[in-house]
Formats: structure tokens, C-alpha cells, sequence
């Protein structure tokens, strides 16, 4: 029997397993951190403050990383990318552990991973089509996604546990209740950039893969980018509907979530590593069906995007009035899975419709979107619970979610978009 394509690119599979392990190690330190924050200081203003400090790196370079990945070399970018936060984490994971931690370190080494990372997601997005064949996308971003999705299900109650063994436990020196889960945390996901780092020095991206060296510099390169989505109507409109979406939702919710487990749930960091895990599970169940449901509405993805948004608005709602852990992992598993179906045609859609030299930076901005605007939001969000309720919160961006989800229904630009179109239109 004749093994799968994928199975023989050995750059793909050292791609494939140097990321798998990297998946999980993060989800270590995207629970341990929030943890951390609130426990050296127990307040949602601090941890908003935290968040937008990555964000503020990650926004800012966020498209320069990508025209740097379009003008270099892919791999290069992210051996050093991943390089800086390996060393970052672990600074954080000997510093938990000794007690030398503070919240001015917290800051900077949320600013030195925030900037690591604007250079490492286009990076990544962009070596993936570097070291396949374009007919094989859709399966290898099947295979990384839904790899990523069990990395989600997985990681965060495996880091919720490795936390809550190290909870009343304060390590020698340090007053921190849960020190040592937390150190703990921080220095598995080192150690699995150590791993990513060593396939990555193995892959070797051929020579027909590699990009010619740019007329333009840097800045020219973003705004070539810049212009190259603003003259495809349909990436445009879907660009700005998910940069209103992640103002919006994903401060709130990247700041309710660690407060809802801190202050309601009934077992802690393990609840939050549940909570997290329910909606990685979620993703996983929906990249699996993605395919079926696509078939099922025909390829009508605009259409299939906003009306999940629209209920997944609802089920924020739902957040408001939530005190079990059980009940919040029901909630966040429904907005996993209806958020996982679209994901693997949508990245898949992008992919094929943007030219390869224009990919790191198209990549870029769709990064810039999801992971630099909302965490924008975080600072905001964390001075607001002062004076507002948690509930309110969750009421308030849930139905903010599903208002503008309803109102792009009424845009044929975001309604049309359909999964099967890699052509991209004339503006």
C-alpha cells in the first residue's frame, strides 16, 4: 500500500512534528501567564495591561514581519523568532521558580514574546507552502490544523493540572501560592521550542521555493500588501469584519476568561485549563466536520461565518450567568466548534487566492486581525471590570458579537464569499 504524499516529504514532516510539539508547549504558558498575573496581583487591570503589552509589539510588527518573511527567508525568520521566545520562557519559568519574579519583568518579557511572535506567525504560515506542492494545502493545513486544534483540547487541561500541583505550595524564597505549577508550566514550553528549533534547522526549502530578492524595501513591501487586499473585495471586506470582531470580542473575552475561573468556577486554574480545553475540543469536532458542512451550504462560506458568529455572540451571553465549570466548558466547546469549521477552508481559501510572493504579508494581516487587535482591547477591558460586572461584560460582547455578525449578513461582499472561489475578483 502506497503511503500518503504527505508521509514522504520529510521537510513536511519535520515541519509537521517540530510545530506538534511546539502546539502544546504553548498552551502551557497561554494559561500559566493569565494565572500568573492574577496571582501576583489579583487584579483584571494588570492582566488587561499584560495582554496589550504583547499586543502592542505584535500589532506594530505584525505586518512588517510578513513583508520580512516575503523579502527573506521564511525558515531563517523563524529559527530566530522561535529562538527569542525559547529563551524568553525560560527566563520566565527560572525566575518563577527562584522567586526573582515581578510584575516589571512580567512586563518585559510580555514584550519581548509579543515581539518575537509578530516575526513567527507569518513565518510560519509562510514555509508551510514553501516545502509542499500547491495541490496538497488543503490536506497539509488540514493535518497542521487539526493538530493545533488537539493541542487546544489537550494542552490546556494538561497545564491546568501541571498549575494546580504547585497550588498552596509556595517554592523556597518566593510567596507565590502556586510558584511551582507555574514554573513548571513555563519551562515544558521551552523545552518544546528546543524541539521546534531542531526541525527547523533540518529543514532544507528548495531552491525553486525560494523568493528573489525585492526591489522595495521593507515598508514599501507592507504597502504593496496593503494595496494587493485592498483591490480583492472579498479578502477586503473579510479583513475589516474580523479586525471589528477581535476589537470587540477577543479583549473581553481574553480577559473574562481567566477572571470567570478565578473568581466563579470552582477549582481554579484547573477549571481555566478545563474551560480552554472544552473550546480546543470544540475546534478539533469542527475542523473534522468542516468539509461535510462546507458540502452542506455549498461552499457559501461568508454566509456560514456570520451566522456562526452570530451564535457564538449568544453563547458569550450565556457566559454571563455560568458558575459550574461543566456548564462553561458546554458553552466554550459550542463556540470551538462552530469557530473550527470554517477555519481549515478559510486559511485554505487565502492560501491558494494570494500569489506566493504576496502570502507572508497577506498572512500577516489576517494575524494582525485575530492576535494583535484583540489583545488591543485586553487594557481596556481590565479597567472596565472595575466598574462594570463580569456579567456584563460577557453580555455586552456577546450581543455586540451577534449585532454586527447579523448586520454583514445584510453585505453581499462579506455574504458572498465563497470557499471554493481561489480566483481572487476584479475590484
Amino acid at each position: 500500500m502506497s503511503r500518503h504524499p504527505l508521509a514522504t516529504n520529510t521537510n513536511f514532516r519535520l515541519l509537521f512534528g517540530g510545530s506538534t510539539v511546539s502546539m502544546f508547549g504553548d498552551q502551557f504558558t497561554l494559561v500559566a501567564l493569565p494565572w500568573l498575573v492574577l496571582k501576583l496581583t489579583g487584579d483584571p487591570g494588570a492582566l488587561g495591561l499584560v495582554l496589550a503589552t504583547m499586543a502592542v509589539p505584535r500589532a506594530v510588527f505584525m505586518l512588517i514581519g510578513g513583508a520580512v518573511v516575503d523579502r527573506f527567508s521564511a525558515r531563517a525568520v523563524l529559527l530566530l523568532a522561535r529562538t527569542a521566545n525559547a529563551v524568553m520562557v525560560a527566563a520566565l519559568a527560572a525566575m518563577v521558580l527562584t522567586g526573582a519574579i515581578s510584575m516589571p519583568w512580567v512586563y518585559v518579557l510580555a514584550l519581548g514574546i509579543g515581539l518575537a511572535t509578530a516575526f513567527a506567525y507569518p513565518a510560519s504560515s509562510a514555509l508551510l507552502p514553501a516545502v509542499i506542492e500547491p495541490q496538497q494545502l488543503a490536506q497539509a493545513n488540514g493535518a497542521m490544523m487539526g493538530m493545533r486544534q488537539l493541542s487546544m483540547f489537550i494542552g490546556p487541561a494538561l497545564a491546568g493540572v501541571v498549575i494546580g500541583t504547585g497550588a498552596h505550595a509556595p517554592t523556597a524564597g518566593s510567596a507565590l501560592a502556586d510558584a511551582r505549577g507555574l514554573g513548571w508550566a513555563f519551562a515544558i514550553d521551552a523545552a518544546s521550542f528546543g524541539a521546534s528549533l531542531l526541525s527547523l534547522a533540518l529543514i532544507r526549502v528548495p531552491a525553486a521555493a525560494k523568493r528573489a530578492p525585492s526591489q522595495h524595501g521593507v515598508f514599501g513591501q507592507v504597502l504593496g500588501g496593503l494595496r494587493g487586499i485592498a483591490a480583492d473585495p472579498p479578502l477586503r471586506a473579510f479583513m475589516l469584519y474580523a479586525a471589528v470582531v477581535s476589537l470587540f470580542v477577543g479583549g473581553p473575552t481574553q480577559v473574562g476568561l481567566p477572571v470567570l475561573a478565578d473568581m466563579r468556577l470552582d477549582h481554579g486554574a484547573t477549571s481555566l485549563g478545563i474551560v480552554m480545553a472544552a473550546s480546543g475540543g470544540g475546534m478539533l469536532l469542527g475542523g473534522l466536520f468542516s468539509g461535510a458542512v462546507a458540502k452542506l451550504v455549498r461552499g457559501h462560506l461568508g454566509a456560514m461565518i456570520l451566522s456562526f458568529d452570530a451564535c457564538i455572540g449568544l453563547a458569550l451571553v450565556g457566559l454571563a450567568g455560568v458558575h459550574s465549570t461543566v456548564l462553561a466548558a458546554v458553552l466554550l466547546g459550542l463556540t470551538g466548534l462552530l469557530g473550527g469549521i470554517v477555519q481549515i477552508t478559510l486559511v485554505s481559501w487565502i492560501q491558494r487566492r494570494v500569489p506566493r510572493e504576496m502570502l507572508g504579508r497577506t498572512m500577516s494581516v489576517l494575524m494582525f486581525t485575530f492576535l494583535g487587535l484583540g489583545p488591543l482591547s485586553a487594557a481596556g477591558v481590565g479597567a472596565l471590570l472595575k466598574v462594570i460586572s463580569l456579567p456584563a461584560l460577557f453580555v455586552a460582547a456577546g450581543l455586540t458579537l451577534t449585532a454586527i455578525a447579523l448586520g454583514c449578513l445584510t453585505s453581499p461582499a462579506l455574504r458572498g464569499i465563497r470557499a471554493q472561489d481561489a480566483v481572487p475578483q476584479v475590484a
